[in-house]
């Protein structure tokens, strides 16, 4: 992966994805195998002053394209989400964030076999939480990372 800022990636994902810009979802910290990002509750909110569910949803799937960005050359692959479920733990009330770790091992399963195979999945859970530290949701998602040229 070559060495890019954090500036840079909010910069591309921003115009890549512009949703992720009107929710003011930042990536706070990025690097190989580790991603943090954060949605403020101010312009999140729902009818009742707390983060709306689809923000949070939102928050914790975005994490997963991060994590292959700051992990696997975009040149040659790309992330898609398959399925992904959430239980809502606690509301939110404040800004929130979420944030990964993968290990060297698994990300060099994923990329040798997207190599091979042309894709290759993946699971990522993850624990939205408030600005407390306090687990306001739980996530599973199951990635597919796919090369941008089909493999015969």
């Amino acid at each position: 992966m070559k060495d890019v800022s954090s500036e840079s990636v909010q910069e591309s994902l921003e115009n890549k994805i512009v949703f992720i810009k009107r929710m003011g979802l930042e990536v706070k910290e990025f690097r190989k195998g580790y991603a943090k990002l954060f949605a403020p509750i101010a312009g999140n909110e729902n009818h009742i002053g707390i983060m709306y569910a689809g923000a949070l949803f939102s928050l914790a799937e975005f994490i997963g394209g991060v994590f292959c960005w700051s992990s696997f050359d975009s040149m040659k692959f790309y992330p898609i989400v398959k399925e992904m479920t959430i239980k809502y733990i606690k509301p939110v009330k404040t800004d929130a964030y979420v944030e990964i770790t993968v290990s060297d091992e698994e990300i060099r399963r994923i990329e040798e076999e997207a190599g091979l195979k042309g894709k290759s999945e993946f699971n990522l859970k993850v624990e939205i939480k408030d600005q407390s530290g306090t687990t306001a949701a739980i996530t599973n998602g199951v990635y597919q990372l796919r090369t941008h040229i089909p493999v015969k």
